[in-house]
């Protein structure tokens, strides 16, 4: 048996939970702790904001049966995750557990589906950051934000994923902002530190493990299974096959289709397909085709992202390239 909710049907059992049982606010009136709902399983997330747009939560929670939750596409922080314990199984879109930890981009979330494990205890921390604190947390000198970092500011575009492999130093400094001994002004000043900590160190990770995946890194009969996937996404735009799928119809696994993208291309599956999908309108556009048509043609299902994404991309607007503007960028 497994129990199987949409995103909205969890956050009404969140909701009713705390009708019944109100959540508490800790003695030093820096943490709001709110209690799983039982029909989900026991246990709590304590919430606190540690500075205006940084939100930790510390999270231990135990699922009573395998849950399925089926979320939407949504506007999406950027958020840093990591567990000691439990699984978070995401299928196409990204798998946490205590090896694996979890940075995402701020930009649209696709709807993702996640399955959590029956009887394993889920026990870490979630950061959530608003998209303006990363620059003037890491910007340079001149202000702006480092090249290696611009890939979680994705504004309107769909969101960029990484998963950083967790260290030994990863988990000591989870388990002491779980453990924090300290009470009001010495506790926020510690776990902002530690939680700059985490974030440094989950960075370190994902950058290095984007330039420790050459291509060359890979078999040549994986590398043309991964092209040969490229060409099925592009002749598909309108309509492409689900990740899972895809791997399956080139015959590789769903974790070597999403390294092979990374290695071969560098970018996630949905990265190349949503610029193959704007490198298309761009022509189509040029050939005379409506805004209208081109949303429909490369799979679009809002305008409004669309044009956003294609701005992003050439600098100039639909209706600007339609009428024959040159783009922005060279």
């Amino acid at each position: 048996m497994s129990l199987d909710l949409t995103a909205r049907e969890e956050d009404e059992l969140w909701l009713e939970a705390e009708q019944q049982c109100p959540p508490v606010t800790s003695i030093d009136r820096l943490e709001t702790i709110h209690m799983m709902p039982s029909r989900l399983g026991r246990g709590y997330i304590r919430v606190m904001e540690l500075c205006p747009g940084l939100e930790l939560a510390i999270f231990h929670e135990t699922y009573a049966e395998d849950y399925i939750c089926r979320g939407v596409e949504h506007s999406h922080l950027v958020q840093f995750m990591m567990h000691l314990s439990g699984v978070v199984d995401s299928g196409d879109f990204l798998y946490q557990d205590a090896t694996q930890s979890y940075v995402g981009g701020s930009g649209l979330q696709p709807s993702v589906t996640s399955t959590h494990r029956a009887n394993q205890p889920e026990v870490g921390v979630n950061i959530h950051l608003q998209p303006h604190l990363l620059h003037q947390f890491f910007a340079t000198p001149t202000g702006e934000l480092p090249s290696e970092l611009q890939p979680l500011i994705q504004g309107e575009d769909w969101q960029r994923v990484f998963s950083p492999k967790v260290t030994r130093t990863m988990r000591s400094v989870v388990q002491q902002i779980i453990d924090c001994p300290y009470l009001g002004i010495t506790k926020r000043l510690y776990l902002q530190g530690k939680v700059f900590e985490l974030m440094a160190l989950q960075l370190e990770g994902m950058l290095s493990h984007e330039a420790a995946t050459p291509s060359d890194s890979l078999k040549a009969d994986t590398i043309a299974r991964i092209h040969y996937a490229a060409e099925i996404l592009r002749s598909r735009l309108e309509s492409p096959l689900l990740q899972t799928e895809l791997a399956q119809f080139v015959g590789v696994s769903d974790r070597t289709l999403r390294r092979g993208f990374q290695a071969v291309f560098g970018t996630t599956v949905l990265g190349y397909l949503t610029e193959q999908r704007l490198i298309q309108a761009e022509q189509l556009l040029r050939q005379g085709f409506t805004v209208a048509e081109v949303v429909y043609r490369c799979g679009y299902s809002n305008q409004g992202h669309f044009a956003a994404a294609f701005k992003r991309k050439f600098g100039i607007t639909p209706k600007q390239c339609a009428m024959g503007q040159k783009s922005a960028y060279p």
